[in-house]
């Protein structure tokens, strides 16, 4: 995980829209990013439309929101028309970035251990440095306490 204070890994991926998009892009604008394992999955399904429910207000407090998951552009663009999110989610196969913000990791479910995304937050201030870390957050909460936090 990246520790609160430090500068956030920059990087460039692809959107649902098949468009680069890079993180410095965002500087003057507070970031939400979060991290999720898998589109069209009831979790990530929960948690994204209630972000694209508050993204008005999000936008009124100056933030942005982008969300990142090891799924293909083409899933992203299905996710995306199927819940009408109104912000990017990005496709990271490789796992170059989801390796580099720590959330790559070992998951135990039913007994069976396996690699995979760990459901995390970082809220990343307008200079491009980490302001907080939320891990193991509640999918479907996960929107409107990034809200709150923000909103403080």
């Amino acid at each position: 995980m990246l520790e609160i204070g430090t500068e956030a890994v920059d990087f460039t991926l692809k959107n649902q829209n098949d468009e680069d998009v890079t993180l410095s892009d965002f500087r003057g604008k507070k970031v939400v990013l979060y991290f999720y394992p898998k589109d069209n999955t009831p979790g990530c399904s929960a948690q994204a439309a209630a972000f694209a429910s508050l993204n008005a207000e999000f936008e009124k407090k100056g933030a942005v929101v982008i969300g990142i998951s090891k799924d293909s552009v083409k899933s992203h663009k299905k996710f995306e028309e199927k819940y009408s999110l109104p912000f990017n989610i990005l496709s990271d196969p490789e796992h170059k970035v989801i390796e580099a913000y720590g959330v790559w990791q070992e998951k135990k479910l039913y007994g069976k251990v396996s690699m995979g995304v760990i459901r995390t937050t970082y809220i990343i201030d307008e200079n491009g440095i980490v302001e907080n870390v939320f891990t193991k957050v509640k999918a479907a909460q996960n929107p409107q306490d990034m809200l709150d936090e923000i909103s403080k």
